[in-house]
């Protein structure tokens, strides 16, 4: 047990590599599909639909397999355009997969979070004369990350568990080494148990960086939260102010 934990705790840079990565990647992936999306030409808006339903409505250990060994297939076509030496590694194999999944997941995300913008920001910057652009950089994007921060903090732990997953191709994240440990030792309780520690407490780290992201760009919502919180559960002398209010 003592001679695992340093092991482990080892392989939580290759597991933070591999999510920090497809992330990165899929956001910007994700913030193209969800403009394809919103576009009005109906054949793009059509193809970054069928992009999201088809790697929303397959598993993730199947699109890992389907990259990782269905490529080898089409070897001779993949060495022809010099994207062999890509493929045949499963680092690339494994990123590929989880930028594509993260990529449509978040999509859907952060195009809830534009349509949830109030049409009259939008109307009020098109009558000040800005451009599609302009627009997009400094009303759109902004708001819609503002509204879609929760969801995609969510994206991001479920991200962080799913690359686990990359040690089905010979990746030694941190499940890889215990699936390794596991093997010499026959000890999987404990070996699982240290593993699954490792991932709640990077979660737990993901969980406090996005609430306090959040509420950095909203203060006056988490105010606003806080006072209702209190109005409903607090005590008697905290809930006279907004029963005055309410009078």
């Amino acid at each position: 047990m003592q001679e695992s934990w340093p092991k482990l705790v080892g392989a939580v840079p290759e597991t933070l590599i591999l999510a920090s990565s497809s992330l990165a990647i899929g956001f910007v992936l994700a913030i193209i599909v969800a403009l394809a999306r919103l576009s009005s030409n109906r054949g793009l808006s059509n193809l970054a639909y069928g992009f999201v339903y088809i790697f929303r409505s397959t598993p993730l250990l199947v699109q890992i397999f389907l990259i990782y060994y269905g490529s080898g297939q089409f070897r001779p076509f993949l060495q022809e355009y010099g994207l062999w030496i890509f493929f045949r590694e499963p680092w690339f194999c494994a990123i590929l997969a989880l930028t594509l999944n993260t990529g449509a997941y978040t999509s859907e995300i952060i195009r809830g979070g534009m349509q949830s913008v109030p049409w009259g920001q939008v109307e009020a910057a098109r009558a000040c004369g800005m451009s599609g652009v302009l627009l997009f950089r400094r009303i759109m994007f902004p708001v819609a990350i503002r509204q879609a921060l929760p969801g995609y903090g969510n994206e991001i732990i479920l991200m962080v568990k799913s690359t686990s997953l990359a040690s089905t191709i010979t990746i030694l994240d941190v499940t890889g080494i215990a699936k390794k440990i596991i093997a010499a030792t026959w000890s999987p309780i404990e070996i699982f148990i240290i593993a699954g520690a490792i991932y709640l407490t990077i979660n737990f780290i993901v969980t406090r960086v996005v609430q306090w992201t959040e509420i950095k760009l909203s203060p006056q919502l988490y105010r606003d939260r806080k006072s209702v919180w209190k109005t409903l559960f607090g005590k008697d002398e905290d809930m006279e102010p907004a029963r005055q209010t309410i009078r």
